[in-house]
């Protein structure tokens, strides 16, 4: 945590006897001091140290009187900042002089209402001492699905409005029993104030409805046992609701991928523990850190081979997502110590068809997922806004790369490397979050997903609508991507407010500048699918000299047709043999990617691209690893976004001792496609041919960033796009301009791809109206 600011000062002057006088404080704390157990442990804190006053949660922070001897009031102030409850973030701390009243105790007293920003920590997982009172028979919480205190449980998907109270969260409709309602007036329980605070007689009520109804623990004992007999469930969690099965059934995940029509695109699954993880994919100590911390998000591990999984959870791909259980109920799914076994190992996905946004609202998932499961375990405590899954990979140094950034992560602060005036950015139509951002800081919406439908739009909505009642910020400029037909963009025209337009590639580079705190400028390696480009190409193979304020085109991957849109994207081969033709090779017959393609649709294709009919130039490296994939005969038909890419990089990750790659320019692929072709041909193993072409592409990043240094000076390069959440090629790149010098800088707290294009544009779009 980054010390917060910290003004004012008080001085102490000696009585008549030589003793210095008492002194009296007024200290206002900005940040994440809501819903984090802040007010008991400055309680504590005070009654410590001696000291007298108040503390208040407002509408900008927690509000302290603090009095007694300087010497401790000092170390009062001191301490608020070092010995903080672990869900806390403290933003700044401001001190002010009052006049000593002679009071004595320290009380908490009732919030004050009134102007300014506090800010809403994520929701956090179960903590241990929780999961203990769960397992624990004596206690009165044993098997309470809705056990939480201070230190965890939902925050961010529960909180309506501010000050956060339980009067502006979705629990003030379950009145506290008379032991829930001391324990929370008390300051010495650790559920002082807990505002989701609840147990078997007053809290939310769990229900299993469908083919079968049950309530509360009888509802979760026949949830385990249908699961175990190879049914699918609809299970509400903190942000939504998940579609569950048994991991190791083959018949019920493919049952799943079938009636969520979700193709070959990998589940993720749950495990009990981290060794049950170690079971199936390789857990370093670095991944184990990120798969047990508060976030708890999924995971993405190399796969283990064998496992016990189906082989339907995530076929094709290098690695499996998993998370450990989150919430009381998902550690109850997989039973107790006294209960009868049960699934070891759970496929838990968002509970929408794919493509459809996230259901949150009960009435709406019996609707929505009706056909999809075969019984609802769901509570009536509401959830104000989705918030889905995150998902992060760990790279080869040990930091997190976010691939996905929600629950457990959203909304917490991004600090800007630059004063902000109020702005909010829309984002993209992929992976779409929003941001909002003013002064020093910045918040990103959860994870909403595509923007191709009316429901998914309606979710965008409620996500902007609510972020701005937590941050208070009303913007006075909006940001959006300069694709015209994103809807994203089109929303942003009709806002009405001042409109700044950004370059696709300019977005990803400054997101990345913002959280590493950089205000200069940088080397942009900027690799994805599509992004609008300034010609009206599609761009995403960019190296630009950027900062917050323009940028310019050093380099880019050369051109090529991108032969009739969303269907080259959709079937592999045509982007393959769209760069066959620009690289003046024939469409062999021996060639994997000529046979995959239908005769008809081939000679359609010789006619296209001859006339340059529907074939939008393009330079996106995301669309040559489509390319390569198809060439080698891996993935002819993507059933799902980057799809043919992954498994490229499968097979790549299985050949050991690779050290040398292709030649390759990004001005001119045709030799990298022509030695390809040539290893074919001579039956090189496609493994081999896969790690030689990521090598490649690393080795034109460094020629590329070494010819762009010598023009500019600059050192620093940042990898960012969606084509880097590829490990393996972040990996190379990474290492290899390391070697050659330059400062190397990729994603650790918002996605390489479009979920952190936002937080770029609300920087971009800050520099552009001091223009």
């Amino acid at each position: 945590m980054k010390q917060p600011l910290v003004s004012g000062s008080a001085t102490a002057e000696p009585d008549t006897k030589g003793a210095q006088r008492p002194v009296r404080r007024l200290v206002t704390v900005g940040g994440v001091v809501q819903g984090v157990g802040f007010r008991p442990f400055v309680h504590a804190l005070a009654t410590e140290l001696g000291l007298s006053g108040q503390v208040a949660n407002g509408s900008a922070g927690a509000r302290i009187e603090i009095e007694g001897g300087p010497e401790a009031v000092a170390a009062f102030c001191h301490r608020l900042t070092t010995d903080v409850p672990p869900l806390a973030d403290i933003a700044s701390v401001a001190a002010s002089e009052l006049p000593p009243t002679g009071g004595t105790g320290f009380a908490i007293v009732p919030s004050l209402t009134g102007h300014g920003r506090t800010l809403v920590p994520p929701d956090a997982a179960t903590c241990d001492t929780c999961l203990t009172e769960l397992a624990d028979p004596a206690d009165r919480r044993h098997r309470h699905p809705f056990i939480t205190c201070t230190d965890c449980g939902p925050r961010f998907t529960i909180t309506t409005a501010l000050p956060y109270d339980r009067a502006t969260t979705t629990m003030a409709a379950f009145p506290m029993c008379p032991e829930c309602a001391a324990e929370y007036t008390d300051p010495s329980d650790r559920r002082f104030h807990a505002q989701p605070i609840a147990c078997w007689a007053c809290g939310p009520r769990l229900r299993l409805t469908g083919s079968v109804r049950r309530e509360d623990g009888a509802a979760l004992a026949e949830a385990r046992r249908m699961l175990t007999a190879g049914a699918i469930l609809a299970v509400k969690g903190l942000g939504g609701y998940h579609l569950v099965c048994d991991a190791t059934s083959s018949r019920a995940v493919g049952e799943l991928r079938r009636r969520k029509a979700r193709g070959d695109k990998p589940f993720a699954v749950m495990i009990p523990d981290a060794d049950t993880a170690a079971r199936l994919g390789h857990l370093g100590p670095a991944e184990r850190r990120v798969l047990t911390g508060r976030s708890r998000p999924i995971v993405l591990l190399r796969r283990r081979s064998p496992t016990p999984l189906a082989p339907q959870v995530c076929p094709g791909s290098p690695d499996i997502g998993v998370m450990l259980p989150y919430t009381p109920l998902h550690r109850l799914l997989f039973g107790l110590p006294d209960d009868p076994p049960g699934p070891g190992v759970l496929v838990v996905t968002s509970g929408n068809l794919s493509g459809e946004p996230l259901v949150t609202d009960d009435r709406e998932a019996t609707l929505r997922l009706d056909g999809l499961a075969d019984a609802w375990l769901w509570h009536d405590r509401p959830i104000v806004v989705a918030c889905d899954d995150s998902v992060v990979r760990v790279r080869a140094d040990g930091s997190p790369l976010p691939i996905r950034r929600s629950r457990g992560f959203a909304p917490a602060r991004i600090r800007l490397p630059v004063a902000v005036r109020p702005v909010l950015a829309v984002g993209g139509d992929l992976k779409n979050a929003v941001c909002l951002a003013e002064g020093d800081a910045a918040w990103l919406s959860a994870h909403i997903g595509d923007m191709d439908s009316l429901s998914a739009q309606g979710a965008f909505e409620r996500a902007e609508s609510h972020l701005r009642t937590l941050t208070r910020i009303e913007p006075v400029r909006v940001a959006a991507d300069r694709h015209p037909g994103y809807r994203s963009a089109r929303w942003a025209r009709r806002d009405g407010r001042p409109l700044t337009l950004v370059q696709h590639h300019h977005a990803h580079i400054a997101s990345a500048m913002a959280e590493h705190g950089l205000d200069e400028p940088v080397l942009g390696v900027a690799f994805d699918g599509t992004g609008y480009g300034d010609d009206g190409a599609v761009w995403g193979g960019e190296v630009l000299l950027a900062d917050y304020a323009r940028y310019r085109r050093l380099a880019h991957l050369a051109y090529v047709p991108l032969p009739g849109g969303d269907a080259a994207v959709r079937n592999p081969y045509r982007m393959a043999l769209a760069h066959l033709r620009a690289a003046s090779l024939a469409w062999s017959p021996d060639l994997p990617c000529t046979a995959a393609c239908p005769p008809d649709e081939r000679r359609l294709l010789e006619v296209q691209l001859a006339r340059g009919i529907a074939c939008v130039p393009t330079s996106s490296v995301g669309r040559l690893f489509d390319a390569v994939s198809s060439l080698v005969g891996i993935c002819h038909r993507a059933g799902y976004e980057a799809q043919a890419a992954m498994e490229l990089e499968a097979a790549a990750a299985t050949a050991d001792g690779v050290r040398n790659g292709y030649p390759f320019a990004l001005e001119d692929p045709a030799p990298l496609l022509a030695a390809i072709v040539a290893d074919l041909r001579t039956g090189t193993p496609v493994p081999l041919i896969a790690a030689r072409f990521h090598l490649a592409v690393a080795g034109a990043v460094r020629t590329a960033c070494r010819k762009a240094h010598r023009s500019t000076g600059v050192r620093a390069v940042v990898l960012t796009g969606g084509v880097f959440a590829n490990a393996l090629l972040d990996g190379m790149c990474t290492a290899g301009l390391a070697e050659d010098g330059f400062t190397v800088l990729g994603h650790t707290m918002v996605p390489p791809g479009d979920g952190g294009l936002a937080l770029g544009q609300a920087v971009v779009a800050a520099r552009d109206a001091e223009t």
